[in-house]
C-alpha cells in the first residue's frame, strides 16, 4: 500500500527556519584603551592584545594623522587615570 504524502504548509517551513536566524556579535572593551573590540582580536585603535602591544598603530601612519593619534590616545589614557571627583568628595 502506498505511503500518504505529507502536505507541507509554509507555517512548518518556517516553525523549522526560526533558529537560523544569525546573532549579531558584541564587542567587548579594550584593556588598554576602552574602545570596542572584538574578543580573542587585537584592538584596531590601540594594537593591543591580551594586555601587551602586539601591532605598532602609529608606525603605519603619517606625520599628520600620527600627531593626531598621540593626541587621542594620551587623552584616553588621561582620562583613564583621572579619579572621579565624586569618590574623592565622599572621603
Amino acid at each position: 500500500m502506498p505511503v500518504p504524502k505529507q502536505r507541507r504548509t509554509k507555517s512548518k517551513r518556517n516553525q523549522r527556519r526560526s533558529h537560523h536566524a544569525l546573532k549579531a556579535k558584541f564587542p567587548g572593551n579594550c584593556s588598554n584603551c576602552g574602545q570596542p573590540a572584538l574578543p580573542h582580536h587585537l584592538c584596531e585603535n590601540c594594537g593591543h592584545y591580551k594586555g601587551r602591544q602586539v601591532v605598532d598603530v602609529l608606525a603605519k601612519l603619517e606625520k599628520k594623522e600620527k600627531k593626531n593619534k598621540e593626541k587621542e590616545l594620551e587623552e584616553q589614557t588621561q582620562e583613564a587615570k583621572a579619579p572621579d571627583l565624586k569618590d574623592l568628595s565622599k572621603s
